[in-house]
């Protein structure tokens, strides 16, 4: 049975030029790269070469970037360290209700143990936001706001440079998590106008277990990992030299990516998906921003058919998609980025998501298109039944 991957937004398959990179680290050039011999030079000398890839691909200052464990971690360091440098000055926050996890449950914990407050902007019916709304939610003693750059369950694609611009007006800090936008779409952390970016390896065909933080030279920031000095005492803890390798060949790869338009053929593959599934299937509903998402993205409801038994049914003929974010698969609640757009009901748990990636082609997404036909004619044939 052949295998067709549909997934990633969950994560990408390394490729092998970047597993090529990281082998060394592991071989031969193993040494800690913190000690100052002969041994530790050389995988810094890797992780220098490493991070200006990494900054070239979002344009930042090679300084700028703090690695981390991945965007977790980015994520959680940002609300958390900002927070703690600027507690003097307030405790608001303001971030969107359609965020990743790793935002809302660190705001949820800041609210409740370190006496923040965060104010959850809510999006229309598509997962838009109102930059109105944006600007009424800041306040004097705002001190962050924190919204990503495209939604991981269904692709929108945010304001973000206007956002950041409102933000700075009213004195506040910026930041974003572009975890999933990465390698998807050209970013510019100068033209964006961010202060922080949350980005992460596996996203783009590289390691999981790392990610980086863009901070910005200046920002006022506590780190809550401490000891040892690493990152300019930003982010301490031994370096995983070979993912942040891993990460650096990556970056250079998805550059490559963005040049050739890559995704913009994978936006021509996302198209032909809907349309053949739209053409042979009654009731079909697209979730999120038609107009503004991610070229690779695309989160499809199938009036009475449940999600999970789809994507299960599937799974047994070979294909791999998901329900929405890998973060939350398991649970048994509706996705909180659908539930935020207040859809109706019987959208909610028939809801599927399509990632595609460097790996699939027109021959993929027809067979993909037959097998949700008959699928989705089988389980509605099912609940008909019951």
């Amino acid at each position: 049975m052949s295998r067709i991957y549909m997934d990633h937004n969950a994560t990408t398959p390394v490729h092998p030029e970047v597993l090529e990179a990281m082998w060394p680290l592991y071989t031969e050039e193993w040494g800690n790269p913190s000690s100052i011999h002969w041994a530790g030079r050389e995988p810094a000398g890797r992780i220098d070469d490493a991070r200006d890839q990494v900054a070239a691909l979002i344009n930042a200052p090679s300084r700028d970037i703090v690695f981390t464990s991945g965007g977790t971690e980015a994520d959680n360091t940002a609300l958390l360290g900002v927070a703690i440098a600027q507690r003097e000055r307030g405790r608001h926050i303001v971030s969107s209700s359609i965020e990743h996890k790793a935002i809302i449950d660190m705001g949820n914990y800041m609210s409740s143990l370190h006496g923040a407050e965060v104010t959850w902007l809510p999006v229309d019916s598509a997962g838009r936001h109102d930059l109105d709304r944006f600007a009424d939610a800041l306040r004097d003693d705002t001190v962050l706001a924190s919204v990503m750059l495209a939604n991981n369950e269904i692709g929108n694609i945010n304001p973000i440079r206007e956002m950041a611009a409102i933000a700075h007006e009213r004195g506040a800090l910026f930041h974003c998590d572009a975890v999933n936008a990465l390698g998807k779409v050209s970013i510019d952390v100068r033209d964006l106008g961010v202060d922080l970016m949350s980005i992460s390896a596996h996203k783009i065909y590289g390691p999981k277990g790392c990610g980086a933080l863009y901070l910005k030279r200046k920002t006022p920031f506590e780190p809550y990992i401490r000891g040892g000095g690493q990152e300019r005492g930003r982010r301490c803890g031994t370096y995983n030299a070979a993912g942040i390798v891993g990460f650096g060949r990556a970056a250079a790869r998805a550059q490559d990516s963005l040049a050739e338009d890559l995704h913009g053929r994978l936006g021509g593959l996302r198209d032909r998906l809907e349309r053949g599934l739209r053409a042979r299937i009654d009731g079909i509903e697209i979730n999120g921003d038609i107009a503004s998402r991610l070229p690779n993205t695309s989160n499809l409801s199938f009036a009475g058919v449940d999600g999970e038994a789809l994507v299960l049914n599937l799974d047994l003929r070979g294909i791999a998609i998901s329900t929405g974010s890998a973060c939350t698969s398991g649970s048994l609640d509706p996705s909180h980025v659908l539930v935020a757009l207040a859809k109706d009901p019987k959208w909610l748990d028939a809801a599927i998501r399509f990632s595609l990636g460097a790996s699939n082609d027109e021959a993929q997404v027809d067979a993909v298109i037959d097998a949700v036909v008959e699928e989705v004619s089988k389980l509605r044939r099912l609940a008909a039944g019951s």
